[in-house]
């Protein structure tokens, strides 16, 4: 990796807004996101490629058999995980690349990437996390799980460089892009 080369990592709880947020940082700097696999069924509005690379549990732990992953985990039965190739390719051709994780894949990417990997720590109320997920059209089920393992994400920004309470989607984004804004070095905000 070249000195320059940043891993953005968005996290935190579902129903933070870190997808939203994470791709309105991404579009302002030019940075490509890192498109996740998983083995879960899209949920409503989700692209294929380009929210996840949806795959079967066998094609993924074919992919697991060939070391292609570089963080893989299992929440609730599914398989999640990021492809180092894809990591690399990205890299190669630009100094910063996004992601938007749960803790435990941002752990395994600071792990091994070290200060190159920012931790972007995203957090709402549960009761807001859980409207936000109502209104996404999530399965009353898939909310539960998920609020389950609320207060195990939201314990997880004491370890992040960064974090940042998301009420207001323009308010955040312009938060996140100041404090990249240190990283990067572009001359994208106004300092008046």
């Amino acid at each position: 990796m070249r000195d320059t080369n940043r891993i953005f990592v968005f996290t935190g709880p579902d129903g933070s807004g870190r997808k939203s947020v994470a791709e309105a940082v991404g579009q302002t700097f030019g940075m490509e996101k890192i498109v996740s696999y998983a083995t879960r069924p899209p949920r409503p509005g989700e692209v294929n490629g380009q929210d996840y690379t949806f795959v079967t549990h066998e094609e993924y732990r074919e992919m697991e058999r060939r070391e292609e992953f570089l963080e893989s985990v299992e929440i609730d039965g599914q398989l999640y995980g990021i492809r180092s190739r894809d990591i690399e390719n990205k890299l190669a051709q630009q100094d910063s690349v996004y992601l938007i994780l749960n803790h435990e894949g941002a752990s395994i990417l600071k792990k091994i990437y070290g200060d190159k990997a920012v931790r972007l720590f995203l957090y709402v109320d549960p009761r807001t996390a859980e409207e936000r997920q109502r209104k996404l059209g999530l399965p009353e089920e898939v909310i539960a799980k998920h609020l389950s393992h609320y207060e195990q994400e939201l314990g997880y920004r004491a370890s992040c460089e960064h974090a940042f309470e998301n009420y207001d989607l323009a308010q955040t984004t312009y938060e996140i892009t100041n404090t990249l804004e240190t990283y990067l070095q572009r001359d994208l905000v106004d300092k008046d």
